[in-house]
């Protein structure tokens, strides 16, 4: 059993819990604020959302224990604040609640919402409020609920606070362990989206990837050839499907994209990378971070490489080594087994357009980047894989 100590709607509390206890369970269970509701309990309903350190958590996928010191604000601790009682009329006046269920943890994203968000459309309103979901309404009271207390607010001259007046940065529920002064840190949006997410990603020491996987190959062309190109790193992403730079590198720094289909999921991941090569030992590694602003999806990535003399003189090894992470909507496609049977195509697709631009030389113009169907690498996936099964049943009799 481990003592955690919180701050609990203004209140210091404390109270024992065993390190596998949830937050939602310990608020429940240990201090009776029963207004925090439990729906699927795998983070996904939002029904559970509280505020941890000013932001919004759920606590259904949180352990008490990472929270030790940290403030904590149920929706019983949101009775007299100003936002969360104009809500509470606008909800009520918009018919935006029937069983109730879901609007603890509504109110909580709303609140956020109407803290951060100058004058959101209704689509921004929605893709803010995506993670709490409600089986009765179908929203449109909810939305229209929410407009109505940001257009009321920002009449009477109540502006919308960058950030929320968060005070630290760092992950909800952390106990404030890497937390980093927000004003230290404090710039334009866009330079915050284009410098800071690449050094955390090369950096992190204590970063671990959710799958980690090696190939090799072999080039037809001169060791030497082949490293020189590496180093040209527009054109090698030009390798790549759905691949491209926004300019070439500069101090080891690269901006791009890369897009994405999965099935129905259109998605382009915005990010950055460092690049760092040594040419004494012919080795190199990428280490980036991404995100798709419409799946919501994130990953971030740590590529090593390694050019070296093949087993002719005409021939180059070449040793890859990538370790990934990917959250978000598209995480539930990143199951290592596909992942690898994805990864030797895709390589594969990667050595052919390396080999085409290697024998076609410096002068031939590279070609526009075409959209990473990654569907169509599932289904031949799936159909590889059902014909093996296939042959082994047939090999059986």
């Amino acid at each position: 059993m481990n003592t955690i100590n919180l701050t609990i709607n203004g209140k210091q509390r404390s109270a024992s819990a065993e390190p596998r206890t949830h937050l939602a369970d310990f608020l429940r269970d240990c201090h009776n604020l029963t207004g925090t509701h439990i729906g699927c309990e795998h983070g996904v309903c939002g029904a559970c959302t509280i505020l941890v350190d000013g932001v919004p958590t759920r606590s259904c996928i949180t352990f008490a224990v990472t929270c030790d010191h940290a403030s904590i604000t149920t929706i019983e601790g949101l009775d007299d604040d100003e936002i969360a009682t104009e809500l509470r009329a606008a909800f009520k006046r918009e018919h935006a609640l029937q069983c109730g269920y879901c609007t603890p943890g509504m109110m909580v994203s709303a609140r956020d919402v109407v803290l951060r968000m100058e004058d959101p459309t209704e689509h921004d309103i929605r893709v803010a409020m995506s993670g709490n979901l409600c089986r009765c309404t179908g929203y449109v009271g909810i939305v229209r609920a929410v407009q109505d207390v940001i257009e009321a607010r920002r009449k009477r001259g109540a502006g919308a606070i960058a950030d929320g007046n968060r005070k630290v940065l760092g992950p909800a529920g952390s106990g404030h362990a890497g937390a980093v002064d927000a004003a230290a840190v404090a710039k334009p949006h866009d330079a915050i989206a284009t410098r800071t997410l690449a050094p955390a990603a090369r950096n992190d020491a204590n970063w671990t990837p959710q799958t980690t996987f090696t190939k090799s190959f072999t080039v037809q062309h001169p060791v030497d050839r082949v490293w020189d190109f590496f180093g040209r790193i527009g054109d090698v992403a030009t390798c790549l499907p759905g691949t491209s730079l926004n300019g070439e590198p500069v101090d080891g720094h690269v901006e791009g994209r890369i897009k994405v289909k999965v099935g129905p999921i259109s998605a382009e991941f915005q990010g950055v990378a460092d690049i760092s090569r040594d040419d004494a030992t012919r080795t190199g590694t990428i280490s980036g971070a991404g995100k798709d602003q419409r799946s919501n999806s994130a990953t971030r990535g740590l590529i090593g490489y390694a050019v070296s003399q093949g087993d002719k003189p005409d021939q180059t090894r070449v040793d890859v080594t990538i370790g990934f992470t990917l959250t978000g909507m598209l995480a539930q496609f990143s199951r290592s087994g596909l992942v690898q049977d994805i990864a030797n195509r895709l390589i594969a697709a990667f050595l052919q357009n390396l080999e085409a631009r290697l024998s076609a030389g410096d002068s031939v113009a590279p070609a526009v980047a075409a959209e990473f169907d990654a569907g169509s690498l599932f289904t031949s996936v799936l159909v590889g894989r059902l014909k093996a099964l296939f042959a082994r049943l047939f090999l059986r009799r």
